[in-house]
């Protein structure tokens, strides 16, 4: 295995009497896109801004391929542009006075590059993202997605070994970031870029990340590629800030080595059987909850399943929220009401009587 890149240990963060930061650890290895994911205020720009140098942790140690660029202990920091980082900021940060290349070439210039290879490098990174022949445009006449490709640009232009950036998308429209997303995807593979990404949308983390930190009160909550934080969450909060669940309460009526038998104390006592999970250990009467994501659950409408069957629901439609290659469905079971995903070519309806088929193995059981 690689050396890791980068290291963060122990790094703590105060902001008064509000500890943003708390006692964090983590590696991020050479070539990989590490994402820091969670709401506003836990912590994770704050986390960016110390691995660049532009805050001061109160405790700890950021160490760059195996040197310490900032330690509490020894007392030892290494300024922003001694870092050998690049930083895509949210608001981009775009100098109006100055034109596209004047834009890119100033981290070089303040680096004392000779004036010939500031022109080399700023041609072949507009060529990279996208922006050949537009050197001379003003700042002021840029698009939203040209300023964050000047932005990146800036940022690649002498050639860092981490690249941070810092919800660098949140300012596009839907279509445009789904694009700079791809874009951006493409241009690491392209480069082997190590990416450290923060942002607060789930979709962008779980397209771009190899690796996610989940974050919550300042510690890392999950941490792991994007697919086992999605589809094994190991807390209620990873599991409901990651997407949508269907979760309903219950209490366990039979144990065996393989699967639980669960009924649905808030759904007449109709019972479920899902995977007992490894190492899990629950017993009979215990309350618990089940979860599962909403797309893995299977509407049905012929009838041909009886109600009361292995793992299914009667319920009824009372709202559809169409979205193109995906309908919403609000589906109300007894004084429930619970969102179930469903194609959007599918022909359903407000106040159609419909069967929810559970998959066993797509539950995750929690002690409630």
């Amino acid at each position: 295995m690689a050396e890791a890149l980068l290291q963060l240990r122990g790094i703590t963060k105060w902001f008064g009497a509000v500890k943003a930061v708390d006692d964090l650890s983590l590696q991020v290895e050479p070539g990989q896109t590490f994402t820091f994911l969670g709401p506003s205020g836990c912590g994770k720009t704050t986390t960016l801004r110390m691995i660049a140098g532009l805050e001061q942790p109160d405790g700890g140690e950021i160490l760059l391929s195996g040197a310490p660029i900032t330690s509490v202990p020894r007392r030892i920091y290494t300024p922003p542009e001694r870092r050998r980082m690049g930083m895509v900021f949210q608001s981009y940060a775009i100098w109006p006075h100055m034109t596209v290349a004047e834009n890119i070439a100033y981290p070089l210039r303040v680096r004392h590059v000779a004036r010939e290879t500031i022109r080399d490098k700023v041609k072949k990174v507009l060529d990279l993202v996208g922006m050949a022949g537009l050197e001379d445009r003003p700042a002021p006449l840029l698009s939203g997605g040209q300023q964050q490709r000047v932005a990146l640009a800036r940022a690649l232009v002498y050639e860092p070994e981490v690249l941070l950036l810092d919800e660098p998308l949140s300012n596009l429209d839907a279509k445009l970031r789904k694009q700079m997303c791809v874009e951006l995807k493409l241009l690491q593979q392209k480069l082997g870029l190590t990416l450290i990404y923060v942002t607060h949308d789930q979709s962008e983390a779980l397209s771009l990340s190899d690796v996610m930190a989940l974050m919550n009160r300042g510690k890392v909550e999950q941490f792991g590629p994007p697919q086992e934080l999605y589809q094994r969450p190991r807390t209620p909060f990873a599991r409901d800030f990651l997407g949508k669940s269907f979760t309903v309460a219950g209490r366990v009526a039979a144990v065996a080595a393989d699967y639980l038998e669960v009924e649905l104390t808030s759904l007449g006592g109709a019972r479920m059987r899902c995977r007992n999970g490894e190492g899990a250990r629950h017993v009979v009467g215990e309350a618990v909850s089940l979860s599962v994501r909403p797309e893995a659950i299977a509407v049905e409408t012929d009838g041909t399943a009886q109600a009361g069957t292995a793992n299914r629901l009667e319920g009824v439609i009372e709202a559809m929220l169409y979205m193109g290659d995906r309908s919403e469905c609000e589906v109300r079971m007894g004084d429930q009401t619970f969102s179930i995903l469903v194609d959007g070519d599918r022909n359903l309806r407000a106040g159609q009587p419909v069967g929810l088929r559970f998959p066993p193995d797509k539950f995750t059981v929690w002690p409630s």
